[in-house]
């Protein structure tokens, strides 16, 4: 019988070309000690574990009635010992407010705050070198799109995270 004890987290799955994108920039510029997890727009933090069966079954549900998402890469945000790319996508806002309102009583502060897409390529540096890094990909960016293919469902052991299941948006 599997293990649902551990919190999980919600990812939205990117299209091949974006993530292979996104996964170099990260295996570049992140510090490889710390880098155990391929590039990803988090959508929940935290959500309990125990309640595995049922929120796979709502996100069963939810994926078959979406269509994949054009998404906005829009810029660079300097996160502080970090940057990370912004995306934008209304379709996605609206989603992530459909399962907070869904799943609130179980929400951390983190996870009921607004929806901030964002793909992180680097994190846990110096503030020099984050800023150094900003500047350098700000000067060269041009925006484009990515595509959200679905929704990825994690467990949260202490480490990289354990895959467990993907909920693909309707072709």
């Amino acid at each position: 019988m599997p293990d649902y004890s551990a919190p999980l987290i919600l990812t939205l799955a990117l299209d091949a070309d974006s993530q292979r994108f996104f996964d170099e920039l990260r295996s570049r510029y992140f510090p490889p000690e710390r880098n155990f997890l391929q590039a990803h727009l988090t959508l929940f933090h935290h959500l309990p574990g125990p309640d595995f069966n049922a929120i796979a079954s709502q996100l069963t549900t939810l994926a078959t009635q979406l269509q994949p998402l054009a998404l906005a890469v829009t810029g660079l945000r300097f996160l502080g010992r970090g940057v990370a790319y912004t995306l934008e996508n209304q379709e996605l806002r609206t989603l992530h407010k459909e399962l907070q309102t869904l799943w609130h009583p179980h929400l951390t502060p983190q996870d009921q705050q607004k929806l901030q897409p964002h793909i992180t390529v680097q994190n846990k540096v110096e503030p020099a070198v984050a800023r150094t890094l900003h500047q350098e990909l700000a000067a060269s960016f041009q925006p484009f799109e990515a595509t959200g293919t679905g929704l990825q469902l994690w467990a949260y052991r202490g480490g990289p995270w354990e895959a467990l299941q993907t909920f693909p948006f309707a072709e």
